[in-house]
């Protein structure tokens, strides 16, 4: 019995070739950027507004009312004396202590002793320095 050899009707596929002849051969020419005359300024697109001072973080004005009282706070208490102070103030939340009481064990774990904050005991937190 005879073997019938089979050929593929599949043409290779041709192997790329890198020349520095015609590289740019088929290639379309990049477009350059016009600038427009300078004797015309551009209109600035937002009006220039009065320098408002930036509003304190509440982790921030937690550690100003820490630095300036003398005895430890807890989250409440902390939340209570920003708004008094007016150094910060809830925008509408339900459980701003919640938040800073997360933020404040946050900045202790992940910097030590190196924290602006120290747990005195449960709930409590004091200035650290």
């Amino acid at each position: 019995m005879a073997t019938k050899k089979t050929t593929s009707t599949r043409k290779p596929a041709a192997a790329k070739t890198t020349s520095t002849k015609g590289a740019t051969k088929g290639r379309t020419a990049k477009a350059t950027k016009t600038t427009p005359p300078a004797s015309e300024p551009k209109p600035d697109p937002k009006p220039a507004k009065a320098e408002e001072p930036k509003r304190m973080s509440a982790i921030n004005a937690a550690a100003k009312v820490l630095a300036e009282s003398k005895e430890p706070l807890n989250a409440k208490q902390m939340v209570e004396a920003m708004a008094a102070k007016g150094y910060w103030s809830s925008p509408g939340g339900k459980t701003p202590h919640a938040t800073l009481y997360s933020a404040i064990l946050r900045e202790i774990n992940t910097k030590g002793q190196g924290a602006r904050f120290k747990k005195t005991e449960r709930g409590k937190f004091a200035a650290n320095g």
